[in-house]
This record gives structure tokens, C-alpha cells and sequence, in this order.
């Protein structure tokens, strides 16, 4: 899902929960706020026979840099 949402947690399985929180509690936030659609548009969704599409993905990418301590 191509939302702006960021999260973390001690280990993958948490770190999974807390994005799965973070997102659920953004998306109803914007929809108690009456923007629900325009960030669903923003996002490049589709309002599409009474159900919204997500986009298609083209790739993802890892990019690592390797920093001095």
C-alpha cells in the first residue's frame, strides 16, 4: 500500500504489527477528517465500481549506504 506511513518495532514480526497500526490509524484519521479520498487519490488509488484499486507496482528497491562509526 503507497501510503506515507512509518513505523517500528524490536523485531520484523513487530515492527510488521506497528506499520499494520500505523496505517489502519492513519487511513481512519483521514477519514474522520473528511480527506480519506483525496489522500487515496494521492496515492494513485482508483475509486472503481464502489471499491477502490490500489496502483499496480513497478518495482521496489533497497538502497543501503555505508557510513563510518
Amino acid at each position: 500500500m503507497p501510503v506515507d506511513v512509518v513505523s517500528a518495532g524490536s523485531t520484523p514480526d513487530q515492527a510488521r504489527a506497528a506499520l499494520e497500526e500505523a496505517v489502519g490509524l492513519f487511513l481512519s484519521t483521514a477519514q474522520e477528517m473528511g480527506t480519506l479520498r483525496e489522500v487515496l487519490e494521492e496515492c494513485a488509488y482508483e475509486y472503481h465500481e464502489g471499491c477502490w484499486r490500489a496502483p499496480k507496482w513497478i518495482s521496489v528497491e533497497r538502497h543501503f549506504a555505508q557510513l563510518s562509526a
